[in-house]
């Protein structure tokens, strides 16, 4: 077992990661959970210790002062953890978490899944974006074993768009009735076989007409937690980091994980 990784640099954004971080290593009996500040200089290591260290006794954490690029630290760190949580953006004097910098480089290229909080709450289901990809399979057992961590509803979601995005001819009401069709065709066939292994959770399917950011931000106003894959290629929607993944990391309300399919 890993254990839960949370990057830490003293801004809002990264003391509501290392809240939601402690609370997940709880959830998860993973142990304490492990909170890095990383320092630039030595002259930085006593500020960082300083910010740190008095979190981690609050919230029943380790400590780790590290010195290097932020986003490499996390990355070299995520090989041994269950998932690595990061604030969504920082403007700790320690380093800068700007989403785009760091979050994003640590979504890219961690070893594990990557949890980016802005705001965090207790209540609410377990929300995960599908697309009907190999990618999604990953995000989807991540969300099934959250929701059953949590005791929630998990609600699978598929945002479809028109073959066409600017048609010359507006389409016609059956054929929005068949892609609708097909995404919950779609949606169907990717759940099958889960509520076999999750009996105790809880799902609801959307199939959704729209842009893939925007109804999954209006999603996770109510969600404790939205879960999206890595990279994807399906006909449906293509959560591709840089795209819908990254989307979402700037708009949801909610934490964010981005899950590999591995």
């Amino acid at each position: 077992m890993g254990r839960v990784v949370v990057g830490v640099d003293g801004s809002a954004e990264s003391l509501a990661a290392a809240e939601w971080g402690a609370a997940e290593a709880g959830v998860r009996h993973a142990g304490p959970a492990l909170f890095v500040v990383v320092a630039g200089s030595r002259l930085a290591e006593d500020e960082a210790r300083d910010t740190v260290g008095p979190l981690a006794e609050r919230l029943g954490a380790t400590a780790e002062v590290a010195r290097g690029d932020p986003a490499e630290v996390l990355v070299r760190l995520s090989q041994d953890a269950e998932l690595v949580a990061i604030g969504s953006r920082g403007r700790g004097q320690l380093a800068a978490t700007l989403l785009g910098s760091v979050s994003a480089e640590v979504a890219r290229h961690a070893r594990c899944p990557v949890v980016v909080v802005r705001t965090h709450r207790s209540s609410g289901p377990v929300v995960v974006g599908l697309d009907g990809s190999p990618h999604s399979r990953g995000a989807l057992r991540f969300a099934f074993d959250a929701a059953a961590r949590y005791g929630c509803e998990l609600v699978a979601e598929q945002v479809w768009q028109d073959p066409e995005p600017t048609p010359v001819v507006p389409p016609l009401e059956h054929e929005l009735a068949a892609w609708q069709d097909e995404a919950r065709r779609s949606l169907s066939e990717q759940l099958a076989g889960w509520g076999e292994s999750y009996p105790q959770v809880p799902v609801r399917q959307i199939a959704q007409r729209g842009r893939p950011v925007t109804e999954l931000a209006v999603a996770s106003e109510e969600a404790r937690l939205l879960v999206v894959g890595h990279r994807g290629h399906g006909a449906v929607a293509g959560l591709v980091l840089g795209s819908v993944a990254m989307g979402v990391l700037h708009r949801a309300s909610c934490p964010v994980a981005v899950v590999r399919e591995s």
